[in-house]
Parts: C-alpha cells; structure tokens; sequence
C-alpha cells in the first residue's frame, strides 16, 4: 500500500509541473490570439488585400481559423483543468504524507475515488452508471486518511463491479428509462445508541 501511494504520489508530482505551466499560460495564449484576431479583422476592414494574400487566405482557410481558435483555445483550457482535477485527487487519494490520524472531510475523499473511478461510470453496454450524493454537513473526522480513501475505493469499485455485471446479464431494461444503474452515497451523523 506503501509502495503504491509513493507511485501515485510521485506520477502526480511530475504531470503537476508540466500542466502548471500549461494551465498557467493559457489565459496568456487566449489573450493573445483574440487581439492578433482582433487586428487581422480590423486589417480586412480596413485594407484592400493584395491578391496574393487573399490566395493565402484561402489557402489556410482563414475564416475557419477565427471561428475555431477560440473553441480549440477554450476546449484546451477545459482539458487542463480536469488533468489539474485528477492531479489534485490523486495526491489527495494517496496522502503519503499522513501516516498518522489526522481529521479531515471525508466528502473529499469520496469525491477524490470517484474522480478516480470516472472512465468505470462511462457508458458500457448502452447504460451509465449514475452516482447520486446526498452529503449531510459533517464535522472532521480523526482517521488515517490514506487507508480510508482506500476503503472508499474497494467500496465503490465493488458496487461499480456488480452494476456491470447486471448491466451485461441484461438487469437493466433498455425499454424502461426508469431502470437506470445507480450508486446511491448517502453520509449522515448517526446517534449513538
């Protein structure tokens, strides 16, 4: 277990630096690109192109080019933040760091297994997993994290598990949308007896 969360823990430290600097200059290419866009539109407005720039113009498709940049910018930026996302809850899912107990919320720890777990609740066989959270307001809890988020993690894999299994032997109709697979995570104070 160890061993594996000092893996985990040091693949999420090497992609953490790279993605940074991309997450980081982004917004700079972002800004970038609009006001070079601005400028080319303000040029044709304005100028009268020679003909051998209205050939590379076509060439390039350059019309295609100022309605696409801004998606392909902002589709990069969207793929970042989730890598930054699943960087996060990597490191938050090993914590190597706490070998002793410590209190946390332990909403972040599900939600960091879950994150992990995501591409298992894609579709399979036509049906996705749906995961339902019902979160009370919880106080801290003194564990030790690591082998909590382990257990989070067996728990939700096993229920992840079983619902593929019924999916596959047909348990979910497809002509009733009623029936559709679902993890159920409900947390909750209860009294002591």
């Amino acid at each position: 277990m160890s061993s594996l969360g000092q893996l985990v823990a040091g693949i999420a430290h090497e992609i953490n630096n790279p993605i940074n600097f991309i997450y980081g200059n982004i917004k700079y290419a972002d800004n970038y690109a609009n006001e070079l866009m601005d400028l080319i539109k303000l040029y044709q407005k304005h100028c009268n192109p020679s003909p051998e720039v209205e050939e590379e113009s076509e060439k390039i498709d350059l019309e295609f080019i100022l309605e696409d940049l801004p998606q392909l910018l902002k589709s990069m930026e969207v793929g970042t933040e989730r890598i930054y996302e699943i960087v996060k809850s990597l490191r938050n899912f090993s914590r190597l760091d706490e070998a002793e107990m410590k209190p946390v919320h332990i909403h972040e720890g599900i939600d960091s297994t879950l994150l992990i777990l995501n591409n298992r609740l894609d579709p399979k066989a036509g049906k996705q997993i749906n995961v339902i959270k019902e979160y009370s307001d919880l106080p801290k809890i003194s564990c030790y994290v690591s082998q909590l988020n382990q257990v989070f993690m067996n728990i939700l894999a096993n229920g992840i598990d079983a619902l593929e299994e019924a999916i596959a032997k047909g348990k979910f109709s497809e002509s009733n949308e009623q029936q559709i697979p679902t993890i159920k995570i409900q947390t909750k104070i209860v009294e002591k007896i």
